[in-house]
């Protein structure tokens, strides 16, 4: 075989596996084999089975638009075509609280507001004050903000900080790669979750699969990784098939996320041993032509508004042991742009969903729209570090002690008060 045939198929191949090349160099562990994985049905390796669900929004998702200040002069100043309507008006914000309203494309969530399994916490986002999309990105995927150089993501890191075994399917990311905030020296899986989620790899084809098994038939890192990936690929898509035997042909739901919720779901409940899990959706960078109870962003908030409900539905009794975390890289500026559009901002609004939430509430310290309270007078301002959010729903969820919390965010900042009671002991 040519050193560029190799080459080729230890980065593609590994990809293609959900590990990547520079994980494949360095997994750790004894050659494992098929029988030594645990029947489906296995006590979970967490005491008491809690999950955790991250969806990221990339982009920049504009969280006065989805959790609207209506009762802020202000916010209708700043945004004469682009802002949300008050409660009670046609096409108005569906009212949460005296303060916030609900974008009306997310009326599918309203019955779990209503049951106190979503919450809200606004004014949150980064303390790093960079507008870059890569840079913010990076920041909340490794929970370092300000920090260039950390290898790895943060629930790559609460992985290792998890109790119990940890097989090739405990983490896994919806996706055609495995993204950064899963990346580091623990296994983690990724399968794309749209209609051809179990269409075979072409590594999968009998010669393309022999050439592999002969060039990684040794008991080295490289080795153990591509086994450990086909493995991890087996698990998922034994999983969806046998759903899908009970569904009309496999059809997932209208719509991208609706769909890959709803397979989601499926495999949560069909796998005990997945206890986190990673999705992200791109469309968010709203410059031109923003709109408002519709366009553009309303036909990405409904299908995500959806999606989220579907998942809710799909786990059934398994939704109390569920934590979703909703999250994007920073907010949009206050002030409506000339096209109609938002640029980027500062702080913005994380979602937490769940059986555990303790919601029906607008959590956080709201700072104002007035201009001396806004960040560089643009802004929505931070005053809930997104790490306290995330420390919050791993102590009290997946009951994370402080020594494993601070392996999981270096350098934490200090609790936030407006975040007690979020979520259920």
């Amino acid at each position: 075989m040519k050193r560029r045939d190799f080459l080729w198929l230890a980065g593609g191949g590994a990809l293609a596996l959900g590990i990547s090349p520079a994980q494949a160099a360095i997994v750790p562990g004894p050659r494992r084999d098929r029988a030594a994985v645990p029947d489906r049905g296995a006590t979970p390796a967490t005491a008491d089975g809690k999950r955790l669900v991250v969806v990221m929004l990339r982009g920049a998702v504009d969280g006065l638009n989805v959790v609207v200040p209506y009762a802020e002069k202000a916010y209708y100043d700043a945004r004469p075509t682009i802002a949300i309507a008050r409660p009670g008006t046609p096409n108005g914000a569906l009212e949460l609280d005296a303060r916030f309203g609900l974008h009306p494309a997310l009326a599918s969530l309203m019955p779990l507001w209503r049951r106190g399994q979503l919450a809200f916490v606004h004014a949150a986002g980064s303390p790093d004050p960079t507008r870059s999309h890569f840079d913010a990105q990076f920041y909340i995927e490794s929970g370092t903000p300000g920090v260039h150089m950390t290898p790895d993501g943060w629930m790559n890191r609460l992985l290792a900080a998890l109790p119990g075994p940890h097989g090739p399917t405990a983490a896994i990311a919806v996706g055609p790669i495995l993204p950064r905030i899963l990346s580091g020296r623990m296994k983690a899986a990724n399968l794309p979750l749209g209609p051809a989620a179990t269409h075979p790899l072409p590594v999968a084809m009998p010669a393309v699969k022999a050439a592999f098994d002969r060039l990684y038939s040794g008991a080295g890192a490289l080795a153990r990784a591509y086994r450990e990936g086909q493995m991890a690929h087996a698990e998922l898509i034994g999983a969806l098939l046998r759903e899908e035997e009970k569904a009309d042909n496999g059809a997932p739901p209208p719509g991208v996320f609706p769909g890959q919720a709803a397979r989601l779901a499926e495999l949560l409940r069909g796998d005990r041993r997945i206890r986190l899990a990673f999705a992200a959706l791109g469309g968010w960078d709203t410059h031109v032509n923003q709109g408002g109870h519709q366009g553009q962003l309303a036909n990405h908030l409904r299908p995500l508004g959806e999606g989220l409900a579907a998942l809710a539905r799909g786990l059934g009794a398994e939704w109390k042991d569920t934590a979703v975390v909703v999250i994007s890289e920073f907010g949009r500026t206050l002030r409506e742009n000339d096209a109609h559009g938002t640029d980027h901002g500062h702080g913005n609004v994380i979602w937490v969903l769940g059986g555990a939430v303790r919601g029906g509430r607008v959590y956080g310290e709201w700072p104002g729209l007035a201009p001396a309270q806004l960040y560089q007078h643009r802004d929505l301002a931070v005053t809930t570090d997104f790490r306290q959010v995330l420390a919050a729903v791993l102590e009290r969820h997946l009951r994370l002690p402080d020594t494993a919390l601070a392996a999981v965010f270096p350098s934490p900042p200090a609790a936030a008060p407006g975040l007690a009671g979020l979520l259920e002991a």
